[in-house]
């Protein structure tokens, strides 16, 4: 009987590359981020907000949602979608004080629950008010996923490319 090894072939992309290939494998791909593409065709439907907390903490939960669906103007008014701009400087991880918010070398802002202690230095600093605090009061962020766009029926959200 073969074992795992033997099934796998040495040709495989990013199997038995050498380290140095592998970082020029990283360098080439491009960072995404999620975009709110197409505002004008929100409905407040929140599909997307569910979809959010659902895939990324197994609950569906509004506050737990790293995107947010605000009205303009009451039931009548438009509606905005509020998600983490994926700044190049972004104020947030300066103004985390236990480094649970990190950027990375590629400019991605990577969230650290396990450091975070609940102040709320993060979401004051946001600019746009994209990071919240959830019941356990801990930082609500977006990591640029992109699972909640299968879920918004009418194309508002879709990921592009970012230069760095």
């Amino acid at each position: 009987m073969k074992n795992s090894q033997d099934l796998v072939e040495p040709s495989a992309p990013g199997i038995g590359t050498g380290e140095a290939e592998g970082e020029a494998e990283r360098a080439k791909r491009k960072r995404r981020r999620l975009k709110v593409a197409h505002p004008e065709r929100c409905i407040g439907c929140l599909s997307c907000m569910f979809a959010c907390s659902r895939i990324n903490t197994g609950r569906a939960s509004l506050a737990r949602s790293a995107i947010k669906v605000k009205t303009q103007g009451g039931l009548e008014g438009d509606f905005a979608v509020v998600v983490c701009h994926a700044c190049k400087d972004p104020p947030c991880v300066a103004a985390c004080p236990t480094g649970a918010l990190e950027q990375r070398e590629d400019g991605r802002v990577v969230f650290h629950r396990d450091l975070c202690e609940g102040c709320g230095a993060c979401a004051e600093a946001c600019l746009i008010r994209a990071i919240s605090l959830d019941a356990e009061g801990k930082a609500v962020k977006c990591k640029h996923c992109g699972a909640c766009i299968a879920f918004c029926p009418h194309g508002v959200l879709e990921m592009e490319e970012v230069e760095d």
